[in-house]
């Protein structure tokens, strides 16, 4: 029998040898938070799309319930908390077109919103006190880097001119505030699809602002419009926020191994079948869970970056290995087959830039 100062050690054993910074896959319920600034005298037109919208959500599986609350000392001040199931049943629906679609209308009188996600680690009292519930077994260890993603497509036969204007770009300034700094910017394309990773120290909200205030990035997004197989206008604020809504590619797991040396970047892409995308990102991330635990093994650490069917594996190897020590072995290749669309391939790295001062 297991001692509760063994399992305590083990735990221990388990947070030395590896850290885990995110992961939406322990199966522990979802609380989402949202912060939103309505416009002065927009209050009744808020609450009416938001009612409108409450009763569509009631039917999204996983949802269990929600809340909407006004400040009692600024009006314009209101918070939306819900209550998911898990983390991918509510990922599968706010990356969806539907989401998309049920949102339109709250947007025209909102100022500003900020998303929160967390998974309930403990609670006590009312309900909870005697209800069998989901939460989450232990605590995250994480290294403080918020990790991001966005991916769009360009029209067929200007992939090399997108290449070049992606990798030929001055790097914006590191520094957003006193507790939020860019750290690393990675960018890889495969055919016609561009991935752009991002690794953020803080505040990921405000340094994504600050990324696309800076005149040097709003220089290259503006040279690559013509090429987008999306259009948009950054001078639209509502085009521009459809367009990065669609293009958010949220990561769902990190791994990564402590007191190892740094790794050689790589970027594999994933073609999931129809509907299939979350379940393969989660076999990604259980297969990278083993890989890491393995001190002589080649995988340093990875993010899996996942929305709809488009699954995104970001890779640190053993430094001189290449990219081969990040494809899946054959004993793993079968499970993967049955959810991929496709090989599993690498992609061309564009650029890779670390912050000095991050």
């Amino acid at each position: 029998m297991t001692t509760t100062s063994e399992k305590v050690s083990q735990q221990l054993t388990r947070q030395v040898s590896k850290r885990v910074s995110q992961s939406v896959f322990d199966g522990s319920r979802l609380r989402v938070v949202l912060l939103v600034d309505v416009y002065d005298g927009a209050q009744q037109q808020f609450l009416e799309a938001y009612e409108e919208m409450g009763k569509q959500v009631a039917s999204v599986p996983g949802h269990v319930s929600d809340q909407l609350c006004q400040s009692i000392e600024n009006p314009s001040q209101w918070l939306i908390t819900s209550e998911w199931e898990s983390a991918p049943p509510f990922l599968a629906w706010v990356n969806s077109e539907e989401h998309v679609r049920m949102v339109q209308p709250m947007h025209s009188c909102i100022r500003d919103t900020r998303s929160l996600r967390f998974h309930v680690v403990r609670e006590t009292g009312g309900e909870a006190a005697g209800a069998q519930r989901r939460l989450q077994a232990s605590p995250r260890i994480g290294d403080g880097v918020i990790r991001h993603a966005l991916t769009f497509t360009v029209k067929p036969g200007s992939e090399k001119k997108v290449a070049e204007i992606l990798a030929n770009y001055a790097s914006p300034e590191a520094r957003v505030d006193d507790t939020t700094r860019l750290c690393r910017t990675s960018l890889f394309m495969h055919g016609n699809r561009v991935v752009r990773a991002i690794e953020v120290r803080g505040d990921l909200l405000a340094a994504l602002r600050h990324v696309a205030r800076q005149p040097e990035v709003r220089a290259v997004e503006e040279a690559i419009n013509p090429y987008l197989e999306q259009e948009r206008d950054l001078n639209d604020q509502e085009s521009a926020r459809v367009f990065f809504t669609r293009a958010a590619l949220p990561a769902v797991h990190h791994v990564t191994a402590d007191d190892l040396p740094e790794g050689e970047r790589h970027a594999l892409y994933y073609p999931a079948r129809p509907g299939r995308g979350m379940e393969l990102a989660e076999l990604l991330a259980r297969q990278d869970e083993a890989a890491v635990e393995d001190p002589a093994g080649p995988v340093l650490g990875s993010t899996i970056f996942q929305r709809d069917d488009v699954v995104v594996r970001l890779v640190d190897v053993r430094p001189g290995l290449g990219v081969e020590p990040a494809l899946p072995k054959s004993a793993a290749q079968a499970p993967l087959n049955a959810l991929l669309d496709g090989e599993a391939v690498g992609m061309e790295l564009i650029t890779d830039r670390r912050s000095p001062d991050a």
